[in-house]
């Protein structure tokens, strides 16, 4: 039998209409699909009727007649292989019984990317993988209400930061995995996670979450604004504050800088950047308050003349999605905001001025000081009380954040594997992020109290940005709620 193989390539293009509706700029990719099909010879047998000329017996007549014969020949047989199937993305032994994992989480490019790895999981064999992302006010939210009950989680993975782990870990909600990280350690390579990023996940040694994101806060900035008013990219808050009394006069913008202070926690995070600049902290190490100290008030003063200088009244409403949204329409020159939020300046869905955004280290609330920018990482955590399979969460998780995901994330945000930076993958803003995250002020210290603190100071330093209180009025009246509280909880005698 003689055997020949053919390639036939199956051009599928895009209809001429599809292509005018395009966005202008974007790349028209050919999809080409490959099938095998196989060409056999074989040899077969097949009966014929043919016509052949005789002798009539007995008679000089000729005449014509059908006579039957076998015929041995060879046909061409086309055969079309069946392709072997794709092995699944995610490499999770399917669960003997029937699961549900449900992802809950807040929304910014690479965690969006992230969403869309959970969802190859769903992929596996009695396993249903559902993902959902709010912002990230209402995500936390849906989490304390879920797991502060007590009761049966709703979700099997939540997405939490620094701040999370130690406020969900500190109260039990979440289930320490010391375990299943020992257990596959090698297997994933999880020594490629630096042991910050651990540190940041663990208290009193337990490991509450897999580090699946670093981030920080820095400058964002159009370079056309700074180049036409003669101004350099500023790295004191002092310099900002002369950047924006230039700027406020360019017609072109609506505000010349805002940074996230819309809401009682968004002062707080910036708070802990102005008086980390100043080289103050939160708690002493007996859990008593310290953010209350010259240094603590030095910042917050700071904070509030950047806001009288650059934002105003209107300024205070910008939410971290109307400011990244004012930066890529071009209705702000410059801005304080989230590393993760850098990639949507180059996507041509979302912004006007790809290409167009340059990227700074955070200022320095005081010059000399450290940076007004901290460390943060995001973890994908298990919940003490899901009833699904810890170790099939687990698995998934680590499909999730794997090299080769992370290799791809590296396109959306910071990722937490080191051979990923030194593959040189990564943004534009990545330098000006790391440089923040090397130079600024931390990250929180895994002391239990801290939630009490992050709560107190909420509810109070709005008051600074309405005029309503003194700096020192604020923060002496953010410690005695928190004494109150912390000494209710234990933390303090």
């Amino acid at each position: 039998m003689n055997t020949k193989k053919f390639l036939v390539l199956l051009s599928l293009t895009m209809a001429a209409s599809l292509i005018l509706s395009a966005c202008e700029g974007e790349t028209v990719v050919e999809t080409v699909v490959v099938k095998e099909t196989v060409v056999e010879k074989e040899t077969v047998i097949e009966t014929v009727i043919e016509k052949e000329t005789v002798i009539v017996e007995g008679t000089p007549q000729v005449q014509e007649v059908e006579v039957t014969k076998e015929v041995i020949k060879e046909v061409e047989v086309v055969i079309t292989a069946t392709p072997e199937p794709e092995p699944l993305a995610c490499k999770v032994e399917p669960p003997a019984e029937s699961a549900e994992v449900n992802v809950i989480g807040w929304a910014f490019p690479i965690t969006e990317f992230y969403a869309e790895e959970f969802k190859e999981c769903d992929e596996v064999e009695n396993l249903e993988v559902n993902v959902q992302l709010l912002d990230s006010a209402s995500a936390q939210e849906q989490v304390r209400l879920a797991l502060s009950g007590g009761g049966t989680s709703p979700f099997g993975v939540v997405h939490a930061a620094n701040a999370q782990i130690i406020e969900w870990g500190s109260q039990g909600w979440l289930l320490p995995i010391n375990d299943l990280v020992e257990k596959y350690w090698d297997e994933y390579d999880l020594g490629d996670i630096p042991q910050t990023a651990w540190d940041a996940a663990t208290i009193d040694g337990n490991i509450y979450g897999i580090p699946a994101v670093a981030n920080t806060l820095h400058l964002m900035y159009r370079p056309d604004l700074f180049q036409k008013h003669g101004l350099d990219v500023p790295t004191t808050y002092d310099s900002v504050m002369a950047a924006c009394e230039v700027l406020k006069d360019e017609p072109s913008i609506d505000l010349p800088f805002t940074m996230n202070l819309h809401a009682g926690w968004a002062w707080e995070i910036e708070f802990t950047h102005f008086i980390g600049s100043f080289g103050g902290m939160y708690l002493n190490a007996d859990n008593t308050p310290a953010f209350n100290s010259p240094e603590g008030v030095a910042g917050l003063a700071k904070m509030k003349e950047v806001v009288d200088a650059c934002m105003g009244a209107e300024g205070l409403t910008y939410s971290i999605d109307d400011s990244e949204v004012g930066m890529e329409v071009g209705s702000l020159a410059f801005v304080q905001i989230w590393a993760s939020r850098a990639a949507n300046m180059d996507d041509p869905e979302k912004s006007d001025f790809v290409g167009q955004i340059e990227f700074a280290p955070a200022a320095a609330a005081m010059p000399g000081g450290p940076l007004a920018g901290s460390a943060w990482n995001d973890f994908y955590s298990i919940p003490a009380t899901t009833d699904v399979d810890p170790e099939t969460i687990f698995k998934v998780i680590l499909e999730v954040t794997d090299l080769e995901s992370q290799s791809e994330a590296a396109e959306y945000g910071i990722v937490t594997r080191g051979a990923v930076a030194k593959a040189g993958r990564g943004g534009r803003y990545l330098s000006a992020s790391l440089d923040t995250i090397a130079r600024g002020v931390g990250a929180y210290p895994p002391m239990a109290a801290i939630s009490l603190v992050r709560s107190a100071l909420g509810n109070w330093l709005p008051l600074v940005g309405t005029g309503e209180l003194s700096p020192q009025e604020a923060l002496d009246n953010a410690a005695e709620e928190y004494i109150t509280e912390a000494t209710a909880q234990g933390f303090l005698e």
